[in-house]
């Protein structure tokens, strides 16, 4: 095939590929971000506002979904890193092998661990750190997402179809399966996007509502209970069966009844996420000590 049909093959290809297929939607990933920065020790900070210098809302929750926008912005790299989003546990249970599960290091999990060597290696050109600080904060929250780090062979939910009863106006990609209040998506779509926005607030009132939750040492507790990428993908695929989150008897319809009792959970998780991303950070550009709530 000649090197521009190939070319255009790849970008087309990218192109079909659904677009809430890869993480948390924009306000689950800002949330991650925001509650994070508000963590950080002085010297992470003031590393993360040096990195950021540039960037059109230079906080963690400004560059949170930029991995995601290399879509359109960078179509062949993202199509180099598409496997980064997600791991999934090819032999099934939750017990995940990175020699079977993550090819080459192309999965979640092997590569937050790189950006973060990146990260901290300040012999590292300053571009190269400023993506990797971009990837950790993207990436963190994709392996808290439940369905990025599942074990069934439907993509993460993304082949699971849903009919979901709903007045939440769909993300823009989407506007043309939303008819008469009935949204035809995936159980993935679901969780990326609809089960935060029921709750009807944006990123700021949604970080101050988090914040203000009087559960953060229960919340610190969990986060810290587990130290490795790896052990948060084996966590949130454990969830998935432990709490239900594919519909009893695997009913294809579903009503905001669902949204609602999964929020709880979804929160959580941004909320663990958002503890270890701050450790994360704390520990490779920081003051090298957990920031207590």
């Amino acid at each position: 095939m000649p090197r521009f049909s190939t070319r255009l093959f790849i970008i087309l290809l990218i192109c079909i590929i659904p677009a809430a297929a890869l993480a948390w939607s924009a306000l689950g990933h800002q949330l991650v971000g925001a509650l994070a920065q508000r963590l950080l020790d002085p010297k992470a900070s003031a590393e993360v506002a040096t990195l950021l210098v540039g960037e059109p809302d230079p906080t963690l929750a400004g560059v949170a979904t930029w991995a995601d926008t290399l879509r359109s912005s960078d179509p062949e790299r993202f199509r180099q890193t598409s496997r980064w989003h997600y791991i999934n546990a090819l032999g099934g249970g939750c017990d995940f092998d990175v020699q079977r599960d993550c090819p080459d290091g192309n999965c979640a999990v092997a590569a937050l661990e790189n950006q973060i060597r990146i990260l901290g290696d300040r012999s590292q050109p300053l571009a190269a750190r400023r993506d990797a600080l971009k990837w950790v904060v993207h990436l963190v929250g994709d392996l808290h997402q439940p369905l990025h780090a599942g074990n069934r062979p439907d993509a993460g939910g993304n082949r699971f179809q849903i009919s979901l009863r709903t007045a939440i106006q769909p993300e823009d990609y989407a506007h043309n399966r939303y008819v008469d209040g009935l949204m035809g998506t995936n159980l993935h779509s679901v969780w990326d996007f609809y089960i935060l926005a029921s709750r009807r607030l944006d990123l700021a009132q949604y970080t101050a509502a988090l914040a203000s939750e009087d559960n953060s040492p229960a919340i610190t507790t969990q986060a810290r209970s587990l130290t490795t990428p790896l052990q948060w993908a084996e966590e949130s695929c454990r969830l998935i069966d432990a709490k239900a989150i594919y519909p009893p008897e695997n009913k294809h319809k579903m009503t905001s009844y669902y949204l609602e009792q999964m929020r709880p959970l979804a929160e959580r998780r941004v909320e663990v996420a958002a503890v270890r991303l701050a450790d994360i950070l704390n520990r490779t550009i920081g003051n090298g000590a957990p920031v207590h709530q």
